[in-house]
């Protein structure tokens, strides 16, 4: 399929207007928007954890029923990464993330009206089912809206949403459960304000950057400029092409391990950190709300400055393979000291602090949201990111019954943080074994 093939057709409610006439910069705006989104619904994802010490008091739940609580979401989140990846191929990004605000937000508005386990569950899936088109599609809009050289920063500018909703979500949903009284009134107000941001997305997203009202000339010329000279360097391999036609290739396994071995450590300080800190380092709701912000916004920090990096060190003139590697690699180490550290030193403060270091240095990975558009180009970029995101959701359904097993046998968290340094040990291996210098031929 050629270029012009792969854009929508001009919008009629996206008429032009007199900002053709200068310089914009569009794109990074839009990359804010998204980072808000994400931030929400991260927010809204890790609610339930911040809420759980009150959940399993009033429903009454052991460790191992705990677990399965947590991964409810996540069944449903990874089995729906590739169908609606091909979905935001096929009908684009715009209309897959203003279904997905208005269908998550009201599932996390269900969840607060649950009566018990059952119900709370399947209200859970129904967020993982709704949420499961956002990451995918701004995987989506990285690969139409950015030239390869600002991918690096537009990916994590994306994906830092995930640490900065996890911090800031355990002060918000902490201050709404203790503004209104209830788990229940916090979970309802999350959801729908939620509703309202798809507004705001199908407000200002298109998926094609020309067809923008805000959007300039040059800054429409600049942005496929680079494209058609991304085109003719990978000129073979810019039709559409099908899933299975990747799996041949050592890359594609390689992102998708990657994106396992880093949720494998993110989730599972996202879905029982707030809880670890509660029973193991004797923190209350207030002090569960503020560590779990420090940690998590560190994490955010270190994705900005890791994208950062990125592109700066390429536009120096470093290869592509080298700056990926290297970058991806010190993260791996960091994260796998900072874990063992935290399992080995007893203090709490200590604790939060090595927290901080791994979060920091773990939200590098977040550079990977500009794999899928290297290796499968704009038109296969939501695909093959919901075949990335797939993979890394398996950690994210496994992980929360392996830990809430392994607490409930143990009857602590040693060996859990145990099981995060064998994520990030598999995240090194394979973020060194990818190469993220050239896109695989179909």
């Amino acid at each position: 399929m050629s270029t012009n093939q792969q854009t929508s057709p001009p919008l009629k409610d996206a008429p032009r207007t007199d900002s053709s006439a200068k310089v914009t910069n569009v794109r990074w705006k839009l990359f804010i928007l998204l980072l808000i989104l994400v931030t929400v619904n991260y927010i809204d994802r890790g609610s339930i954890s911040v809420a759980l010490p009150m959940i399993q008091e009033e429903f009454n739940l052991p460790p191992e029923l705990l677990g399965l609580l947590l991964s409810a979401f996540f069944w449903t989140y990874a089995a729906m990464q590739v169908p609606v990846g091909w979905l935001i191929d096929r009908f684009g990004p715009r209309k897959m993330l203003t279904a997905s605000c208005v269908g998550w937000g009201a599932a996390t508005a269900a969840s607060g009206l649950s009566g018990g386990f059952l119900s709370m569950f399947i209200a859970r899936m129904g967020i993982g089912v709704t949420e499961a088109g956002v990451m995918p599609a701004g995987g989506k809009l990285n690969a139409l809206w950015m030239p390869a050289k600002e991918r690096g920063r537009g990916a994590t500018i994306l994906d830092a949403g995930a640490p900065l909703g996890a911090g800031l979500g355990g002060i918000a949903i902490a201050g709404l459960i203790a503004l209104t009284g209830s788990w229940r009134w916090a979970f309802i107000i999350a959801g729908a304000a939620t509703v309202l941001l798809g507004w705001a997305v199908w407000w200002y997203v298109r998926d094609n950057p020309r067809n923008h009202p805000a959007m300039s000339e040059a800054e429409a010329d600049y942005i496929e400029a680079a494209h058609r000279e991304e085109d003719e360097a990978n000129a073979g391999s810019n039709g559409k092409g099908k899933l299975r036609n990747y799996l041949k290739y050592r890359s594609f396994w390689s992102m998708c391990f990657g994106w396992f071995g880093f949720n494998g450590v993110f989730y599972g300080l996202l879905t029982w950190g707030p809880l670890y800190l509660s029973e193991s380092k004797g923190f209350d709701l207030k002090e569960i709300g503020w560590s779990t912000f420090v940690i998590f916004g560190a994490g955010f920090v270190g994705e900005i400055i890791g994208g950062r990096l990125a592109d700066t060190l390429q536009t120096k003139g470093f290869g592509t393979n080298k700056v990926m590697r290297t970058l991806l690699g010190l993260s791996a180490v960091m994260v796998t000291l900072g874990l063992v550290g935290t399992t080995v030193i007893p203090d709490p403060i200590t604790a939060v602090i090595m927290l901080s270091i791994v979060l920091f240095f773990l939200r590098w990975v977040g550079l990977f949201w500009a794999v899928p558009a290297t290796l499968g180009g704009r038109a296969n970029a939501g695909v093959l990111g919901g075949a990335m995101n797939f993979s890394g959701n398996i950690a994210g359904f496994l992980t929360p019954i392996a830990v809430g097993l392994i607490v409930g046998a143990t009857g602590g968290y040693t060996w859990a943080l145990l099981y995060f340094v064998g994520s990030a040990l598999i995240m090194g291996i394979s973020v060194i074994t990818l190469d993220y210098s050239k896109r695989l031929a179909i």
